[in-house]
């Protein structure tokens, strides 16, 4: 909490106009998954009366802010990819919200009509689900933040029916079939057994597309689709503005992050951590602790218009957008998270905070080079992706 309000009392944008109440906390914005789905891995910043804290204008982390703390070439690449957002049900108003977003922060069009952007159902076509409240918010999250670090990618919207990882899962091969080079999966549920089987892990393995899937906001602790070894697994940090450091920022490990060893996955070959026999979590991080500035005119428990959220999903899909700003996820071999190990270098190490206590130390606390809160740190420019 402590971090939330530090990030809040920044004036992180000269046009930021803090709404009547201020920020005491943060809480999940989905809840509990259903047996066989996931959540949302969303939490949203509150106000003394744990409602979701509102604001006239952005409060948080800016495009601006976000491109500077991760050195990103956002003005000069990204053209020509388009970036997948995975996620279930329908978000009504997210091309409009989309537009007030990127208009507040300088940020070029981004429509159906220009054809950057794009919104369809799972099997490709217009029979959108039925809206819910909860996911909208995850959804507008997750278009701001591939906004934010690549506004020169194209965006492709694909609203699973449920979420379900049955539904989540013919989602994310609607999105590879639709010509995304990278896919955002802001989600997750408790392991199972049959998660590497071809019915569920074959999902996440699109050769020439980088997939992405949040770690988790509950701290130690394992989640799929981020166990499976087909995508990158993104974990999440603390990001404070600091002056005094060359980067202008300082990063730690967030308490919420998920980490630790599949109970099932077994491990690949391009993990060499000797503490975990199957696959580690996390790969890569990016903030989590809340917030980042999301527009939403959806409706959240009587709640709309400028939020500050945060969680891991804001991770999925910051680094499935630094994946098309590098724009050569054809030439890699996949999994994509692979290719993070050979330039851990290309990262900033996050070497300091916990996200939990276990047996072996390093897969809930960070420290020097691989852990499981964080991975092999937070971007550095693109050379890693």
């Amino acid at each position: 909490m402590l971090c939330l309000l530090a990030v809040i009392a920044v004036p992180m944008t000269a046009n930021a106009q803090p709404g009547g109440g201020k920020a005491t906390g943060h809480r999940a914005v989905c809840g509990p998954p259903r047996p066989g789905g996931a959540e949302c891995h969303a939490r949203i910043a509150t106000d003394e009366s744990a409602a979701p804290l509102t604001a006239s204008g952005p409060v948080g982390f800016t495009p601006q802010h976000l491109q500077a703390a991760y050195v990103t070439p956002s003005s000069t690449a990204g053209r020509g990819q388009t970036v997948a957002v995975v996620a279930a049900y329908d978000a009504p108003n997210v091309e409009a919200d989309l537009g007030v977003y990127r208009s507040q922060f300088g940020l070029p069009p981004c429509t159906s009509a220009s054809g950057c952007f794009r919104k369809v159902d799972q099997k490709g076509g217009t029979k959108y689900p039925r809206a819910d409240d909860r996911w909208a918010q995850e959804i507008a999250l997750d278009l701001d933040m591939v906004s934010a670090v690549c506004p020169n990618c194209k965006i492709l919207l694909v609203e699973a029916a449920s979420s379900s990882f049955s539904d989540l899962g013919a989602a994310v091969d609607r999105a590879a079939s639709l010509g995304a080079v990278a896919i955002s999966n802001s989600y997750g549920g408790p392991e199972f057994s049959a998660q590497t089987t071809a019915k569920y892990a074959s999902h996440y393995n699109h050769p020439g597309v980088a997939i992405t899937a949040s770690s988790g906001d509950g701290g130690y602790g394992v989640q799929f689709p981020a166990a499976s070894a087909h995508v990158t697994a993104v974990g999440g940090t603390t990001l404070v503005p600091d002056s005094t450091t060359a980067r202008g920022f300082t990063e730690s490990a967030w308490a919420g992050s998920g980490s630790g060893c599949s109970a099932y996955t077994p491990k690949p070959a391009w993990q060499r951590d000797v503490g975990c026999p199957r696959r580690a979590v996390a790969d890569v991080a990016a903030v989590a602790d809340p917030g980042v500035a999301v527009y939403s005119s959806y409706p959240y428990q009587g709640r709309s218009g400028w939020l500050t959220i945060g969680g891991t999903s804001v991770g999925a899909p910051l680094i499935a957008a630094m994946y098309a700003l590098a724009g050569n996820t054809a030439q890699l071999s996949p999994p994509y998270a692979g290719s993070l190990y050979s330039h851990p270098d290309s990262l900033f190490d996050v070497a300091t905070g916990t996200n939990g206590s276990c047996a072996v130390a390093y897969l809930c606390a960070a420290g020097v080079g691989y852990d499981g809160p964080t991975g092999l740190g937070a971007p550095n420019g693109i050379a890693a992706f």
